[in-house]
């Protein structure tokens, strides 16, 4: 059975965090890189489309997670808490922060995409032009580079796609250079 087949089965065709049942689709938790049961869910367009993109946030839909966060996959305690976490100065979703608990392993993964920490304190990724970059942006380099423990260099004018942020240090980003995957420092790069 396939991974979604499997993700249907267990929520009974029906999105995990809202139990809506149009457009279902798997979502695999970031920063995971391997498809499995254990870290992907079952979400529907409406949530899909809020957690790919904070700024079209509808707190009144998350309401659904005051059931959801109870759920007994541990793949779906860790979507409803950051989505709790995103929607915390609402109010409300602080109640349910209170009384939600996850263990060590879960809290952890949980926390690796920053959703807890206030604006100010989470890692803000900039170019050499100051423009703030994100995962999946396209760059270009504005100077040569050479490849540490390798002979290549990267050209000046090389574009780098889909970019990956270093979610510890603000200094630096991955991406494949002639089907190369290298570390890049931001202030050699401009945003496309």
């Amino acid at each position: 059975m396939s991974v979604l087949q499997t993700l249907q089965a267990r929520s009974n065709s029906s999105c995990e965090l809202c139990t809506g049942t149009e457009q279902l689709k798997q979502y695999l938790i970031p920063p995971s890189l391997n498809e499995n049961v254990d870290n992907s869910v079952l979400v529907c367009k409406t949530c899909l489309e809020q957690i790919e993109n904070p700024e079209l946030m509808d707190a009144n839909h998350w309401r659904c997670l005051n059931d959801s966060m109870w759920s007994e996959h541990i793949a779906v305690q860790i979507m409803a808490w950051r989505m709790l976490q995103r929607l915390r100065k609402e109010g409300w979703p602080q109640d349910l922060l209170d009384m939600m608990y996850l263990d060590d392993d879960a809290l952890a993964l949980a926390r690796a995409t920053g959703e807890d920490q206030d604006e100010s304190a989470k890692i803000i990724h900039r170019d050499s032009n100051g423009v703030v970059l994100e995962t999946g942006d396209n760059v270009v380099l504005i100077k040569d580079l050479k490849v540490k423990g390798s002979s290549m260099v990267a050209k000046q004018g090389t574009a780098v796609r889909n970019i990956r942020l270093d979610h510890e240090n603000a200094e630096y980003i991955e991406g494949k250079v002639d089907g190369q995957q290298i570390v890049i420092i931001t202030k050699y790069v401009k945003k496309t």
